[in-house]
């Protein structure tokens, strides 16, 4: 049977959003959902190391074509070698991406997902892409209607929840 996956996309660099992915990071694990990010720095590898934490199953998809590079709570690592072109494999993997913060590469993950229509939980309160898609759709394919703008954790947990408990 089927896991229920998780993406959570942000940048590399971002260390100011630490304890938020951490905290949510370890609410999928807690859920006894796998955790999939793009196996880096920052708001993956604290949304990671959450996880990892409480006993979760991590999964990191690396743009490079070697193991190495991948943070150290990952459990399973995917090198692709496609650089960026692995944001398309991270967020079809996805039941629901939760974006955080985010730059470039979170938008060019935010597009694919819009695209995909994959459900977006995306924490406004972080600011970047995850404030900005919000009041700036991508296009009008499909109005929106698959992001779930919030604007606190709990809201996060909230919707995850919502979204993935359904009977």
């Amino acid at each position: 049977m089927k896991k229920t996956q998780v993406v959570i996309i942000g940048s590399a660099d971002d260390t100011k959003h630490y304890d938020i992915a951490y905290a949510i990071g370890s609410f999928i694990a807690k859920n006894g959902w796998v955790l999939i990010t793009g196996g880096r720095t920052g708001v993956m590898e604290a949304a990671s190391k959450g996880a990892h934490d409480h006993g979760g199953i991590v999964v990191g998809i690396l743009p490079f074509d070697r193991f190495d590079g991948a943070n150290n709570y990952c459990d399973i690592v995917i090198p692709t070698g496609i650089g960026f072109a692995r944001n398309s494999m991270n967020v079809l993997s996805a039941d629901v991406v939760i974006s955080i913060g985010g730059k470039a590469g979170t938008l060019t993950e935010l597009a694919y997902a819009w695209h995909y229509g994959k459900p977006i939980i995306s924490c406004v309160f972080t600011g970047g892409w995850s404030k900005r898609i919000v009041s700036e759709p991508i296009d009008d394919r499909n109005n929106g209607s698959y992001i779930y703008p919030a604007y606190s954790l709990e809201e996060v947990f909230d919707i995850l929840s919502k979204l993935l408990n359904k009977p």
